[in-house]
């Protein structure tokens, strides 16, 4: 039962992630893998986790910090003793030699130069100390909640380049994905010709046998032949390599896969989205903030800082000996203020302001750069599907071109030459769309990549 249970508990946490583990995923169902299973993105993930907790670490420094710290000593040096007592609220008269003078003095004679001997020459003693201390910092200029600014810009930072290693390998999937299709449809293609080669290849012995034809016929047509079974061969190989990089991007064995449609739609995108969406830009105006927070920081030097502390103490010649009676306290601040230091705040601020500038120009070269770049790619996609459109007429012109020479050759009224000639025409003009399709899904892809868009 406990088992059944398990089994159970899995199938519903894996629906309620969305991921189906099928033996052919869909590209929406590897899209899901790729966020949950791909080893890249987990690291990213743990480079995300250890900005968040160094963020938590900047802001921890308004609390202050709490410290417990207990002494343990045991000396018969005579600054030592005495500090003991004292600190133990347990120093006498009797420390500073009181004892020997009152019994010279009331003897007549009096020793104002011989050291006592109780305060010189004390006997040992334990000292157990425990105090509790709390220091806060109260103002620093700025500084710390510039840092803290920088910490979480920095944070923010690495969710960009997590989302940006994501998107890449969703671009990665997609391509992928189309990849196959495109080969797939250029394998049943050639498979086609290939069992036209394969007719063309029987009708020719035929009509050798009826002294219609040669053998240079058949050699020109299994010379095709074996020329197309390559071609197969090589896309098939192609799959396999596919099969092997989505195994690599999905962290699992994909043996198969179930194939998209070949082309994709054109993505219907302004510039201002993908100015408001591209990872780029988003990390480059992170990088101008904490540029600005840096100035702020360098700032800070302008100005003094102040600190408190306070702290309870208790100490005795045993652990927690009287310790209501020996307790102590110490409440205090500290102001510190740098009135001179060579110039090296101002020119350091100053750097830091032109590196702030140096930044701004690079957000708006990215801008630029991104819509220049997102132009090339719209007119290059334009050029393909031109490209396609064009090609499938041809294809279809050369399909009807090799029908055409092959009936006429059935009629002697062409040469095998021409017949094979034609033919490789139309293998020529498959490939070529196939390329031709290639380039424009990834251009799409590209394109989808720059604006970040949902995926």
């Amino acid at each position: 039962m406990k088992k059944i249970v398990g089994v159970l508990s899995a199938a519903m946490i894996l629906y309620a992630n969305g991921i189906n583990y099928s033996d052919s995923p869909s590209l929406e169902q590897a899209i899901e893998m790729v966020k949950s299973d791909n080893l890249e993105v987990k690291a990213a993930r743990f480079d995300e986790q250890i900005a968040t907790e160094d963020a938590d670490i900047a802001n921890s420094y308004n609390y202050g910090s709490l410290n417990f710290m207990q002494d343990v000593a045991r000396s018969n040096d005579a600054g030592n003793v005495f500090g003991f007592k004292l600190t133990s609220r347990e120093a006498t008269f009797g420390d500073f030699g009181a004892q020997e003078f009152m019994t010279n003095f009331m003897a007549g004679h009096p020793d104002y130069v011989t050291p006592p001997h109780d305060l010189n020459y004390p006997e040992d003693r334990s000292f157990f100390q425990s105090k509790l201390k709390y220091e806060v910092a109260i103002f620093t200029g700025f500084k710390l909640s510039s840092y803290q600014n920088i910490s979480e810009a920095m944070k923010k930072m690495k969710t960009l380049d997590k989302d940006k290693l994501l998107n890449e390998k969703i671009y990665q999937i997609r391509k992928s994905y189309y990849d196959m299709a495109l080969l797939k449809y250029t394998v049943e293609n050639l498979n086609i010709i290939l069992n036209n080669i394969n007719t063309l290849e029987d009708m020719t012995k035929n009509m050798i046998k009826e002294g219609y034809a040669k053998n240079v016929d058949l050699l020109e047509v299994q010379a095709k032949k074996g020329n197309v079974t390559r071609l197969v061969n090589q896309m098939t190989s192609n799959e396999k390599l596919l099969y092997h990089y989505l195994s690599f991007l999905l962290n699992r064995d994909i043996t198969s896969i179930k194939t998209p449609d070949q082309d994709i739609k054109m993505p219907s995108i302004n510039n201002d989205d993908i100015i408001a969406n591209n990872l780029d830009i988003k990390r480059a105006t992170t990088g101008l903030e904490i540029r600005k927070n840096m100035v702020s920081a360098e700032q800070s030097a302008y100005y003094p800082t102040i600190g408190a502390f306070a702290e309870m103490s208790t100490a005795d010649d045993t652990f927690l000996g009287d310790a209501d009676k020996h307790k102590a306290y110490t409440v205090g601040a500290r102001l510190t203020w740098n009135i001179f230091n060579g110039g090296k705040d101002s020119a350091s601020v100053q750097k830091a302001r032109i590196e702030r500038l140096k930044t701004q120009t690079q957000v708006e070269l990215a801008k630029k750069g991104i819509l220049l770049q997102v132009a090339k790619i719209k007119t290059q996609i334009q050029s393909y599907d031109d490209d396609i459109a064009s090609l499938k007429q041809e294809l279809k012109l050369a399909d009807q071109i090799y029908k055409n020479y092959e009936a006429r050759y059935r009629e002697q009224l062409a040469s095998m030459s021409d017949v094979i000639i034609k033919q490789s025409q139309q293998i020529e003009k498959i490939l070529k769309l196939q390329e031709a399709r290639n380039k424009r899904n990834e251009r799409i892809f590209a394109l989808e990549n720059i604006s970040n868009g949902d995926r």
